[in-house]
């Protein structure tokens, strides 16, 4: 069924409907009125108390529900919303409203890769840091969970897929789980939800039967410890449980799961529960590509301004396509009577790079039974940096400004949590889909811009955006504004000679190639595209536009140190620039095979210009897209081989004196009859400017291309190519000669 998109006179003005949950000054006033509770209940007694507020509460207040004088989770959920006290220890009241409490995002933690932090401590900072306040782990790893005790971080524990059967069919089992993960670290651990399994009808679809027995049953032992009231219990759906989801009100489960769906929706209903559901606007988007009728990537995004879709059916407007996913759930709950249970999301993203890989079996994509398509054009940038730093900074920006409500129920309550912390290399290569979901490189570092605190980060620009050379101001200011570029964050190599962009060769080609990537480099951050009026930003992807990502090419460690050194040694004697990984060289520390092999396989691999199959050595090799942390800091990091020459325009009297500084006999004719020797190839042409090209660039690679070393009083300058200088090629590895005047050799540095 085709969408129909609203013209311009039907669209409605952006959807803000107030959320069930507080707002900011809703939560602040409702504290108050929590903490006037709090003073009543240590003035008056249990029953004063009790029947002033049930028959009158105040301000419409949840009539609270009298606990158990032995249930120790309704004392610690009194606790949670009355300050310390001793009224406190008088509470018996359990408030099992969420009014007073905001809106919440936070992340799903998967560690399904082997080259993430090793100290949870170190995971927990960075959550704290970065203003996240809720979590969910893919098992109840204890080294996790004791790492959040006493952080004030929310926890949903999840018991694995193999664990159902067994706590489905022994009620000790399932005590002896909960036992183990999470009375044993409750309450310092704020764990707040048990998912039971992961995507059972996807991944796991044998254990269907036994999923419900299995949630009874973890339910039934969190009863059985107290701990029923503050430890929810539900499982995580994946949306293609759906069988119709467009439009969203005629949303229905797949016929075969609906006997499953009433049973674990009554269940949810009983425990006062919620679905948990695993949505992906990105998969619907992509896989809309390659229809006649694809869905808009501002729809996708959500971005404020999309086209309105219409539900026929209903006349509702939906201005985001996680909205009418959302519907389509609730529509489909209620078609099965269940017209009050919460929806929550347990997975929501859009990946940073890469495509859907098509033919894994669904035990391989982990969020299984999607329908993934084969590689198309116009699919390629769909997963990009751009997209999921907007995507990912709406979704959040709406939770924490409490706009989770939808068009059918504008006054729904909702958690969502960002799939995933880390982009996870487990999950497939470099370019799969699958392994770009992180809001963090495995370092620790962002992947993109996002805030997680309510200040705002703004999304990017509405729609992908590219930065281009405004031909119009000159070549000698476009070349002006290149050089910067290529000297300051882009990525230039490929529009060197014999590089993949370097056609067309003109100065606006060049300067368009690199002035988008260091926008794309610095995140399209407002300013970046400017060049002092250079550059402008466009809208849609210019024609004939050449695109290199930027990646680097490490060792694989996995392979061992033989089969690195083996191919340590193929790329530094076949074209890899190795001066800086030798004894004394700014990359030498640290002295291991994997670090070294990693800078030889890189340069290698740029100056090669980053070509098919020139990082792979016979498996010791793999292409990553964000620059390594493990190497030194180089001038020439990324870019293939340097070398030094002297600045354009520069004449022999300003190359005089640098050039007499370098020669250690201080005798000018040392350079022309020694360094080149007056009897070799590099003696014509028989120019100052030659002779000081070759020497400025001896001094340079002798001294491993150390910062400074080629300024040479502003005379000269690092280029990325190999400058031509009559018939000799300037070396980046250089020969000197020996020391000992009897030797005729030379030796390589």
């Amino acid at each position: 069924m085709q969408h129909r998109v609203l013209t311009a006179d039907e669209q409605p003005q952006p959807l803000h409907v107030p959320n069930s949950r507080a707002t900011d000054a809703r939560s602040s006033c409702s504290s108050t009125l929590i903490e006037l509770v709090a003073i009543a209940i240590s003035i008056n007694s249990d029953a004063t108390f009790r029947s002033s507020l049930t028959h009158s509460p105040p301000l419409a207040l949840p009539a609270p529900q009298l606990a158990t004088s032995g249930d120790p989770a309704a004392w610690r959920s009194c606790g949670r919303y009355f300050s310390s006290s001793s009224s406190v220890s008088q509470c018996r009241y359990s408030f099992f409203s969420r009014a007073a409490e905001a809106a919440e995002v936070g992340v799903s933690y998967g560690r399904v890769a082997n080259d993430l932090p090793q100290n949870q401590g170190s995971v927990v900072d960075l959550l704290k840091q970065n203003g996240i306040t809720m979590a969910r782990i893919y098992d109840a790893f204890p080294d996790v969970l004791t790492s959040l005790a006493n952080t004030g971080i929310k926890v949903m524990v999840m018991m694995p897929n193999e664990n159902l059967a067994a706590a489905a069919s022994d009620p000790a089992n399932a005590l002896q789980w909960v036992q183990t993960n999470v009375q044993a670290f409750y309450p310092a651990t704020l764990i707040n939800g048990v998912a039971v399994g992961n995507e059972v009808f996807d991944s796991r679809p044998d254990l269907n039967s036994v999923l419900v027995p299995a949630m009874t049953n973890v339910q039934a032992a969190l009863a059985q410890l107290g701990l029923a009231d503050a430890v929810k219990v539900s499982t995580p759906v994946a949306f293609d449980a759906l069988q119709t989801s467009y439009p969203p009100s005629q949303g229905s489960f797949k016929d075969e799961l609906v006997p499953v769906m009433k049973s674990m929706l009554d269940f949810l209903q009983r425990t006062g529960s919620y679905l948990t559901v695993n949505i992906y606007p990105f998969f619907a988007y992509y896989d809309s590509l390659t229809s006649p009728n694809p869905i808009s990537l501002d729809y996708a995004l959500g971005n404020s301004g999309a086209a309105a879709v219409l539900d026929d059916d209903t006349d509702a407007t939906y201005t985001n396509l996680l909205d009418a996913q959302l519907d389509a759930t609730y529509y489909a709950m209620e078609a099965l009577g269940f017209t009050s249970v919460s929806l929550y999301t347990t997975e929501s993203e859009w990946p940073s790079h890469g495509k859907p890989k098509p033919g894994k079996p669904p035990s391989e994509v982990r969020r299984g039974g999607r329908r993934l398509l084969d590689s198309a054009a116009d699919q390629d940038t769909a997963a990009s940096v751009a997209n999921a730093q907007a995507y990912n900074n709406n979704l959040i920006n709406r939770v924490l400004a409490g706009r989770t409500g939808t068009p059918h129920r504008p006054d729904a309550d909702m958690d969502v949590y960002i799939f995933a912390l880390f982009n996870e290399n487990g999950k497939g290569d470099a370019d799969d889909t699958e392994s770009n979901f992180g809001l963090f490189y495995p370092n620790e570092t962002k992947v993109y811009s996002f805030d997680f605190q309510g200040t705002g980060a703004p999304p990017l620009p509405p729609r992908q955006s590219w930065c281009v050379a405004n031909a119009a101001v000159g070549d000698a200011r476009l070349q002006e504004a290149l050089d910067y570029a290529c000297g300051n964050g882009a990525d230039c190599s490929a529009i060197q000679p014999g590089g993949s962009c370097f056609q067309p060769d003109t100065v606006v080609a060049h300067a368009s190639y690199a002035f988008n990537s260091y926008y794309q480099n610095m995140g399209r951050a407002s300013g970046t595209c400017n060049f002092n009026g250079a550059g402008s930003i466009v809208y849609q992807e210019p024609t004939g536009t050449c695109s290199a990502p930027v990646s680097w090419c490490v060792a694989n460690a996995a392979v061992g140190d033989a089969r690195l050194q083996t191919a340590l040694d193929y790329a530094c004697s076949n074209g890899a620039d190795c001066s800086a990984i030798q004894p004394g060289g700014a990359c030498f520390q640290p002295d291991t095979t994997a670090s070294h092999a990693s800078y030889a396989f890189n340069s290698y691999y740029q100056h090669n210009y980053r070509a098919s199959r020139t990082c792979d050595f016979s498996g010791a090799g793999s292409i990553v897209y964000q620059q390594p942390s493990e190497f030194s800091p180089t001038p020439c990091f990324g870019r293939g081989r340097c070398r030094c020459a002297p600045r354009a325009r520069l004449g022999s009297r300003e190359l005089c004196a640098p050039i007499e500084r370098l020669i250690v006999c201080n005798k000018q004719h040392y350079i022309r009859q020694r360094a080149c020797g007056g009897f070799s190839a590099c003696f014509q042409p028989n120019t100052v400017v030659a002779h000081a090209s070759y020497a400025f660039n001896s001094y340079y690679q002798r001294n491993h291309r150390a910062s400074g070393t080629c300024d040479l009083d502003g005379t000269a300058s690092v280029v990325y190519h190999e400058p031509k200088i009559g018939n000799c090629v300037l070396p980046s590895t250089v020969w000197i000669q020996e020391a000992t005047t009897k030797s005729k050799g030379y030796a390589a540095i």
